[in-house]
């Protein structure tokens, strides 16, 4: 009998559980995936983080130029830096970035709750992306990465 009674408690926690997840106010949202990073000198920036630190690069994104618009360097799994040279912009932090399962429901659900939310593109990386500025111009970037966004590409070579 006492076993029947906890296996009956832990379905009903186990339910618990599970709706108060699923009731979340930011369902969808995966989580924190990038700071970007304004620098002076890109290639010091991605020497240091990558050999002082032990960060190795990831992957880089190009100008029309051929010049680097930024580098990911990668500190786990799914957390990368983002650098990017300052081109006149003042160094230092420049916005993070969410990773959302869904751009089109995460962007409705932002400007339902009276985000400025700007459009939805893709960037150079393949990854949806979509900006949100905090009333402090904070910057908020959502990604939405799929399979061919090299941001994923990265996460899946990951050792």
């Amino acid at each position: 009998m006492r076993g029947l009674c906890l296996f009956v408690a832990g379905i009903l926690v186990g339910l618990a559980v599970h709706t108060a997840v699923a009731q979340s106010p930011n369902r969808g949202i995966v989580g924190l995936n990038h700071v970007g990073i304004v620098v002076p000198d890109l290639d010091k920036a991605v020497a240091y983080y990558s050999k002082t630190l032990g960060f190795p690069e990831a992957f880089r994104s190009l100008n029309d130029k051929g010049q680097p618009a930024l580098v990911y360097v990668q500190i786990s799994r799914n957390t990368f830096l983002e650098l990017q040279p300052a081109n006149g912009r003042p160094p230092g932090i420049n916005h993070f970035g969410v990773v959302v399962e869904n751009m089109e429901a995460a962007t409705k659900m932002f400007k339902q709750r009276g985000a400025n939310v700007a459009e939805i593109r893709v960037s150079p990386t393949k990854a949806i992306l979509s900006n949100i500025a905090d009333p402090n111009d904070v910057r908020m970037e959502l990604l939405e990465l799929p399979p061919e966004s090299q941001h994923r590409q990265a996460m899946e070579r990951w050792k």
